[in-house]
């Protein structure tokens, strides 16, 4: 097949040579060496299908590396200068080569040229001026370090409550569900108090959450936590508080430090499709477990009046507080709308 040469456009600036070939769809193959291109391609040129090629030696040194961007109509090369400066001409003959031809869409003059250099660079010393003006927060690293610690006792309170909990089920079996509240109960109540912070923390702006999602997180566990399990001891023994506890555990042990190295700027890659994975199916499985105990709980609060609010005789003896439980129940399920909080800044 007989071998073409195509038409050849350049430009330049002080640091770089424009060549735009007047080839489409090409398949390149070029080479570079201290002042010469020599430059070959298959593609559809002003001739058809064929192969294509063309040399230049330049002017003055430029470096190895040539970049090249293909598209439908044409091929765009872009040559680095050794040295910044600016040529008189492009080839090291004087005779301008037949295929060669200026390039008007980018051609500019050297005085033009410099006004764009010294455009950029002053677009570029702007930018950092206002990157050096914006006010860095003082406390970054304090406000970090907070949260940081803050992960880091949770991620350990559930860590205990995971591992006391899954040894006992080890070594007790179905026994161990019946008196996890007496075993665990003291560590949840100080990993659920301190849970608190998640509601304070978007509050003050440490963290981008929303304070309501943070705040329905918090208050319906602390429900079920102190009301339905602490206040009832009929609730202690049953089997549900095992399985609340349980996944409630499992969820967070992932979920902590997945916030904790967030706070060092750090992302374990697997530890993120853990925290992202497994609550799927345990975020669901651990509201189902709060519902069957708030369930249990209403016959209970039923029988012993217990935060029934007394009414008139005209409006009847009492507000059983089952009658909340039912509402909560149901917002309980509309909750699972709502994304985890996350306790970052």
């Amino acid at each position: 097949m007989q071998t073409l040469t195509p038409h050849v456009y350049w430009a330049q600036r002080h640091a770089d040579i424009y060549l735009r070939v007047e080839l489409s769809d090409a398949k390149v193959l070029h080479g570079v060496k201290p002042t010469f291109l020599c430059w070959t391609a298959q593609g559809h040129g002003a001739k058809g299908d064929h192969d294509y090629e063309f040399s230049l030696d330049f002017l003055e040194p430029v470096k190895p590396e040539v970049s090249h961007r293909s598209t439908q109509r044409l091929v765009n090369v872009t040559v680095r200068k050794q040295e910044q400066r600016w040529w008189d001409r492009l080839t090291l003959q004087e005779r301008k080569p037949l295929f060669l031809a200026p390039d008007f869409d980018r051609w500019l003059d050297e005085s033009d040229a410099e006004m764009e250099l010294q455009a950029k660079e002053e677009e570029k010393i702007n930018k950092v001026s206002i990157e050096s003006r914006i006010r860095k927060d003082p406390y970054l690293g304090l406000k970090k370090g907070y949260l940081f610690m803050y992960n880091l006792v949770q991620f350990l309170g559930f860590s205990w409550i995971f591992v006391n909990m899954t040894v006992r089920l080890f070594i007790l079996g179905q026994d161990s569900f019946y008196d996890t509240f007496h075993t665990i109960a003291d560590m949840m109540y100080f990993c659920q108090m301190m849970a608190v912070a998640e509601v304070m923390n978007p509050l003050v702006g440490l963290v981008k959450t929303g304070v309501f999602p943070a705040m329905i997180q918090v208050v319906g566990r602390n429900v079920i936590l102190f009301v339905i399990f602490g206040s009832l001891e009929e609730m202690q023994n049953k089997a549900v508080v095992f399985f609340v506890f349980y996944l409630w555990s499992t969820i967070e042990i992932f979920r902590y430090p997945f916030y904790m190295l967030a706070c060092i700027d750090t992302d374990w890659k697997l530890l993120t499709w853990l925290r992202y994975s497994i609550w799927m199916p345990l975020y669901p499985l651990g509201v189902l477990a709060e519902a069957i105990a708030v369930i249990q709980s209403l016959p209970i609060f039923d029988e012993t009046r217990l935060y029934s609010i007394p009414l008139p005789t005209v409006l009847g003896s009492s507000f059983s507080f089952s009658f909340t439980l039912k509402i909560y129940l149901a917002l309980m399920f509309l909750g699972q709308l709502v994304p985890l909080s996350d306790p970052t800044p």
